[in-house]
């Protein structure tokens, strides 16, 4: 494991890091990584492990397992060496959902009750903006089987983001006073951190002080932040969780669960340069800081692979809930691995050259395009999106076509779809940003364009940005 506890990566100076058996170049996540691996690596059933922010979900992600996290205080801790008892939990990691639901149990000390149907699910939306993976590949199959199996009203969506900052005020408090534009995400994620760091710091700096220890780079850079942490914004700190901890289960009631990415990426490589992991472990924290804060249970189950390396999706839901987070992992989970094998079919058929009717209808339609025969073009690119509707480029296509025939909504809509299914498609923007300049909504396109990266040249207003994918 990390030392002390206190990394999610899973390396560690003084014994080395485990291999991630789902993908032996990666790092297998942690601080619980010998945990994870083991299931991972089928040398057992299920193992345990703590989480105080995100030590059993984060390797669970990276090793393609499951991973659960009970609700703080569900699972005694007595004999744990606390590390910051506002958030310290046991939970455990399996492959197979029965298992991990009867090690839950045991953990919990349940009693039988009736198994309990959720009546809707919250796609946290502005949560899988922050993930660098298409919406599509990483939560498409999640999506798919929630409506196969409890239907389409079961889904909902939300700006988790927007919800926190008008359900927990004294965020704005925070931050006035670390002097911080962060969003409120961050905001909690940072009101986690410190108290983490004070905790820690109660917890352990008599040893640190007393046997200096020999720590690795990371470990003891954020030992000494802990160290050096005073007390005075403590009572802000606990009514930010507090509030949150209210927002957050007064959300989740009736038997509503939170359906968001686990982690933002795919988990970084061996030897990463330590300023990018310490920047992929803020964008993480941004996430699992939503359990922490509210005491809420979570679990995080694979969801497909991208570039040959894990996904996962986690399920959150409401503190105390436990057995019927468990339960709706089991109804759903194998349906999820369904829709996941029959994406990563489709993907291997493209990747081994098979003939695929939507990409010849979009190359029916570049040439249209390059002909000027808009009309037969958008003709062509519709077919292509009925055949394959999780493809961006089909959108950015027909778009461009709608473009050259003036039907600026139809252009603004379908790159609003493209950029539903990839965020970061900057022909979209442009596009996007095209359309809604000549229908006169000057405001919306310049807010697209803000949204470009740094680097980025935007088009004249003609919006002549004609390359065809």
């Amino acid at each position: 494991m990390d030392e002390l506890a206190y990394s999610i990566i899973g390396d560690n100076k003084h014994y080395g890091t485990p291999v991630n058996p789902a993908a032996p170049t990666r790092v297998p996540g942690g601080s619980s990584s010998g945990s994870g691996v083991a299931v991972a690596a089928d040398l057992v059933d299920f193992s345990l492990g703590t989480d105080t922010a995100g030590s059993v979900r984060v390797p669970a992600a990276f090793c393609g397992i499951l991973g659960f996290r009970p609700s703080h205080g569900a699972v005694p801790v007595i004999g744990v060496i606390p590390m910051a008892q506002s958030f310290d939990t046991v939970g455990c990691f399996a492959k197979d959902p029965t298992i991990l639901r009867q090690v839950g149990h045991i953990l919990l000390q349940l009693s039988y009750t009736d198994v309990r149907k959720p009546q809707r699910f919250l796609i946290a939306d502005d949560c899988f903006e922050l993930s660098l993976i298409p919406n599509e590949a990483s939560v498409g199959a999640v999506i798919r089987s929630i409506q196969k199996l409890f239907g389409r009203k079961a889904l909902q969506h939300i700006n988790l983001g927007d919800y926190v900052a008008s359900a927990v005020p004294s965020l704005k408090v925070l931050q006035k006073e670390i002097g911080s534009d962060m969003g409120a995400i961050s905001l909690l994620r940072t009101a986690m951190q410190m108290i983490q760091r004070w905790e820690f710091k109660v917890n352990h700096e008599g040893w640190l002080t007393t046997a200096n220890p020999n720590l690795g780079p990371a470990t003891a850079a954020r030992t000494k932040a802990a160290l050096e942490t005073t007390s005075h914004l403590l009572p802000l700190l606990q009514r930010i969780k507090d509030e949150a901890r209210y927002a957050i289960n007064d959300l989740l009631k009736d038997d509503m669960l939170l359906v968001l990415p686990t982690v933002p990426d795919i988990p970084p490589k061996l030897n990463t340069k330590p300023e990018s992991l310490e920047e992929f472990r803020n964008r993480a924290m941004d996430l699992i800081c939503i359990a922490g804060m509210s005491g809420c249970c979570q679990v995080t189950m694979p969801a497909g692979e991208h570039d040959d390396v894990p996904m996962a999706v986690s399920l959150l839901a409401r503190q105390g809930s436990d057995r019927f987070l468990l339960d709706t992992l089991l109804a759903l989970y194998a349906t999820v691995q369904v829709e996941d094998k029959a994406d990563a079919n489709q993907r291997a058929s493209l990747s081994n050259g098979h003939f695929d009717a939507a990409e010849l209808a979009k190359e029916k339609g570049n040439a249209a395009f390059k002909r000027n025969d808009f009309k037969n073009a958008i003709s062509h690119y519709t077919d292509a999106i009925r055949i394959r509707g999780n493809n961006p480029t089909y959108y950015n296509n027909r778009a461009m076509a709608y473009l050259q025939l003036r039907s600026y909504s139809e252009a603004e809509a379908d790159c609003t779809k493209a950029l539903i299914l990839d965020k970061n498609s900057v022909k979209a923007y442009l596009r996007r940003g095209t359309a809604r300049e000549s229908m006169g909504y000057y405001n919306e396109a310049d807010e697209g364009h803000k949204r470009l990266p740094p680097a980025t040249a935007l088009p004249c207003a003609c919006g002549r940005v004609l390359s065809l994918v």
